[in-house]
């Protein structure tokens, strides 16, 4: 038996029918499962499935035998959830993942769970339980992480087996356990990324997760630092390593990770990853762009992207160079706390942390990194709370405030297939993909396509107190398409129950339309001048069409041409916005558009609901205000969501005599260009329909 094999095993559970135990010749072996903390238990939500809607209902519906003994559990998070195992219908999509808080079972050994999303290609070994041979028996088989496809990791080599769906992946390099197990193909088996966790966070299960980690994390800190030599992951993975290996030592990180368990949670992923960016535009070089794509939801992620670091240009050789971004991290995690979260952190474990870090940094940094440490622990290891932090000389790169969310949606392809991407916009100026779908999808079939990956990017926009605005790059036939009333989560919260997390995009942060056209080439000297006015104001309103006026539009009205349309707001002042009562996606209102557009306008505002012609002269009136309150394009998003609250609330909206959804383009054109990559299907034919 391996080493990894060996540590393993113990961790490793049948999941069974409640009462049936072993049941080695009956049908209610369900399949694997592996202890990721004292007390619970990681499978695939399709094996805990195999016990119907008692497992999602019923205390105790779960059966779990290990080493330890037979027990039961209750699955606490899982994804998907069905009500009814009919309502599974025998498909679970990614990430079939569950959670089960196992009774009686705090003395469990349990794995070692990477810090990070799994690399490729990497050796690995599976490991569960198999009835393939009619006798249930533990499997062990070696293979290869190949490919990830979308949320899927693929192996090949030995593939996943009836039975081992649940039980755990390993990375053969590390010794971390790196994915579950969770079903196989004509040629290839598929694993869920340990990633996958990250979808239970959404679940409502922040709380649930940051304590299951952090048992994690003291639970191999205890089994290391304990007298005798019982197996220990650490010691296992310490043997593991090259004769000479430089950098963080198995050692190192779980004494590491065991500060971090008993600091306070990161706010978000934002969070984490601000202090990543800082640490490596710090270490590597001043002016390194590294925009970060993965979701990060604890302190010990934060480092797993930095253990490896190797450095660009003159330093590229210096092997330890991840000791450096390590503990550079660390001292900003023990900072930041310090200083965001001084009620929730325990004092005397944060000096401890302090000295840590000292201590190592003494040991293993390089000299002017150890000064930036220095600088940042002043204070901390004193009785007395820390002073503020001095700046760090020139060389310290200041914060991050977050990225905000670019939605790029392209010109129809096959026909009726919009491809799309979200990616996330830092600085202003660093461009990182999240999500994309070249083949397309149906225009009804957006908002449901979008969700998951908008919801994914705004978690890593979101950083302290910066919102990130989600900017929509659109072809202007979905210029009416109401993005700012999408809501990206139902988490089940009663309707009449307010949340930030299931509020309409629109009722919570500003929601811009751009152009995409416009924006693929570079911007005419009218745009850049119009934008000059709206920036300094005032803003006053100007009809898009002659027909559609402030006083009305009435039925019959002779309709303006286009080349009037583009003459009359050619003509008008640089700080004018023009205001439509209709639509704007076709006939009238996408040729005024395509008018304001030509003419520079980089702000507009219209109502893309229909309506009747009576109410036209109301929402003028109503834009007019709105307007005259923001004053200048800066301010127009803090007004424009007021409005968009009120005329939310029915009886608010009555009242004031509010009416309409109102749609806001905001395109400015002193900001990079993002549009200019066509997107484009693969060159196979086009996709079944």
């Amino acid at each position: 038996m391996s080493a990894l094999e060996e540590m393993v095993r113990p961790s490793l559970a049948r999941i069974v029918a409640p009462g049936h135990g072993y049941a080695p010749d009956r049908d209610e072996y369900w399949g694997s499962g592996f202890f990721i903390a004292p007390g619970w238990l990681l499978t695939c939500a399709h094996v805990v499935g195999k016990g119907g809607a008692a497992v999602w209902r019923t205390e105790g519906a779960v059966g779990v035998t290990w080493q330890g003994g037979t027990t039961t559990g209750d699955v606490v998070l899982a994804k998907p959830r069905p009500d009814t195992a009919d309502e599974a219908g025998g498909r679970w999509n990614f990430p079939d993942i569950a959670l089960v808080r196992v009774h009686g079972a705090e003395d469990a050994r349990c794995v070692w769970l990477s810090d990070r999303a799994p690399s490729i290609p990497a050796p690995i070994s599976l490991h569960g339980w198999s009835r393939t041979t009619g006798t249930l028996g533990m499997r062990h088989g070696v293979g290869e992480a190949r490919a990830l496809d979308a949320r899927a990791l693929l192996l090949t080599g030995s593939l996943p087996v009836e039975g081992v769906s649940g039980g755990p992946v390993v990375d053969l390099r590390y010794g971390a356990v790196i994915a579950m197990n969770k079903g196989v193909g004509r040629h290839e088996g598929a694993a869920a990324p340990i990633t996958a966790l990250h979808e239970l966070y959404d679940l409502r299960g922040g709380g649930i997760l940051h304590t299951v980690m952090r048992e994690h994390d003291l639970h191999h800190l205890a089994r290391f630092t304990a007298p005798g030599t019982e197996p220990a992951w650490t010691r296992t993975q310490a043997r593991m390593r090259a004769p000479g290996a430089t950098g963080l030592a198995p050692a190192l990180r779980v004494h590491l990770y065991g500060h971090f368990a008993h600091l306070p949670p990161p706010d978000g992923p934002g969070e984490v990853i601000d202090l990543v960016h800082q640490v490596k535009s710090r270490v590597v070089q001043e002016d390194y762009r590294s925009p970060i794509v993965h979701d990060p939801r604890t302190w010990r992620e934060g480092a797993g992207l930095l253990h490896g670091l190797r450095g660009l240009g003159e330093r590229g050789g210096r092997p330890e160079l991840d000791l450096d971004a390590v503990l550079l991290y660390a001292a900003k995690v023990a900072r930041q706390t310090a200083r965001d979260h001084p009620a929730d952190v325990d004092r005397e474990r944060l000096r401890t942390l302090a000295r840590w870090i000292g201590e190592q940094a003494t040991l293993y940094a390089h000299p002017a990194i150890r000064e930036d440490i220095d600088a940042l622990l002043d204070g901390l290891t004193a009785t007395s709370p820390p002073r503020p932090a001095p700046p760090v000389q020139a060389r310290e790169v200041s914060p991050r405030a977050g990225a905000d969310v670019l939605v790029d949606i392209g010109e129809p392809v096959y026909g009726e297939r919009y491809p799309l991407s979200v990616r996330l916009l830092y600085d202003g100026r660093d461009v990182t993909p999240v999500y994309s779908n070249d083949l397309g999808v149906r225009r009804h079939e957006l908002r449901q396509c979008l969700k998951e990956p908008l919801a994914e990017a705004l978690r890593l926009g979101d950083h302290g107190v910066h919102l990130a605005t989600v900017e929509a790059f659109l072809p202007r036939a979905l210029f009416d398409e109401p993005l700012d009333e999408w809501q990206l989560t139902s988490d089940g919260t009663e309707d009449d129950e307010l949340d930030e997390q299931a509020l309409p995009l629109g009722l919570r942060r500003p929601v811009l339309i751009r152009d995409r056209r416009r924006n693929s080439r570079p911007p005419s000297p009218e745009w850049r001048r119009r934008w000059k006015g709206v920036a300094r104001g005032p803003l006053p309103g100007i009809p898009l069409r002659g027909e559609a006026t402030a006083h009305g539009h009435p039925p019959g009205a002779l309709r303006e041409g286009k080349y009037a349309v583009l003459g009359r707001l050619s003509a008008a002042d640089d700080g004018c916005v023009p205001v439509f009562c209709g639509p704007v996606g076709s006939g009238a209102g996408l040729e005024g558009m395509a008018a304001a557009l030509t003419a520079g306008h980089p702000l507009v505002l219209w109502r893309r609901d229909c309506h009747d012609h009576e109410e036209c002269s109301a929402f003028h009136r109503q834009a007019t205000a709105l307007l005259g309150l923001a004053n200048r394009a800066e301010e127009l998003h803090h007004h424009v969501r007021q409005l968009r609250l009120r005329l939310w609330d029915s009886e608010t909206a009555r009242a004031e005599g509010l009416t309409g959804r109102i749609a806001v383009m905001c395109d400015p054109p002193d900001r990079p260009p993002r549009g200019t990559e066509t997107i484009q299907p693969p060159l196979p034919a086009g996709p079944d329909t």
